[in-house]
């Protein structure tokens, strides 16, 4: 039992909440029940160390053998142990170190090329960026790209957003959108960008486009995409507000955009 809130060890795992320790390390936090199974269940190798509290452990009996059929071995810690760890107020009991996995562009385009994908421009906002992976994930996506200028993928508040969809779809990190872009035109991708100044996306639907293969572009919470991004893309799309909203939440945007094309690639 490590009961040593001050302990090397325990403060290594509690400083992966900064950026600055999981680009030295190259390893990030993961917390909850719900998180660590989709990791067990889905990208076992990555799973480092899991860190639990004896009453997390009879309650999910089902994650801890996972973990034991993963060969991962459990630590047990204190109430006060996992609290320093985890980078949440009210932890779960569970706290694990996963290795990062970021997806190779090469690998996203090969082959026959990507059907559906979301790329991130300057998207800041971790909540945000961890729920558009989650519902690209829904929406049966291919992949997510997150240029340099968007948030770290591996921030824990992103990583608790996604609900576990990080380890479901392909992720790339660190690009720049220009090179994303070129992919995209040398694959037969047509690039979307959701944005304000572009045309209503009903209209986009009744010409049929959205079941080509298509990467949805989402920008800045605050600004938008720049007049050089729209440029490069094919077109640009509004999602339309009928009620009196001032403006749309950029995650549910995106999740609008994608399920358009999802529903139109699979009727």
């Amino acid at each position: 039992m490590i009961d040593n809130p001050r302990s090397p060890r325990v403060r290594a795992v509690a400083k992966l909440a900064k950026r600055d320790a999981r680009s030295e390390t190259g390893l990030f936090l993961l917390e909850g029940p719900q998180a660590v199974t989709e990791a067990l269940t889905f990208r076992p190798e990555l799973v480092v160390e899991l860190f639990a509290t004896p009453t997390a452990l009879e309650r999910y009996t089902e994650l801890a053998q996972a973990a034991v059929d993963a060969g991962v071995e459990i630590e047990f810690v204190t109430e006060q142990v996992l609290t320093s760890m985890a980078d949440t107020v009210t932890p779960q009991g569970l706290v694990a170190v996963c290795r990062q996995f970021p997806t190779a562009i090469k690998d996203i385009f090969a082959d026959d090329g990507p059907r559906l994908i979301a790329i991130l421009e300057e998207v800041r906002d971790p909540g945000n960026a961890g729920t558009i992976i989650r519902a690209a994930d829904a929406a049966g996506a291919d992949a997510v790209i997150m240029t340099g200028r968007s948030v770290d993928l591996f921030n824990p508040k992103v990583v608790r957003a996604t609900t576990g969809s990080l380890f479901h779809v392909p992720v790339a990190v660190g690009l720049e959108l220009s090179a994303v872009l070129s992919r995209c035109t040398e694959a037969g991708v047509r690039v979307l960008a959701a944005d304000v100044k572009g045309d209503d996306l009903l209209a986009a639907r009744k010409e049929g486009i959205l079941a080509d293969p298509t990467a949805w572009l989402f920008g800045n919470e605050a600004r938008g995409l720049t007049d050089e991004d729209l440029a490069r893309a094919d077109r640009a799309v509004v999602v339309p507000i009928y009620g009196h909203a001032e403006s749309m939440n950029l995650a549910t945007a995106a999740s609008v955009c994608l399920y358009e094309s999802a529903f139109a690639q699979r009727s």
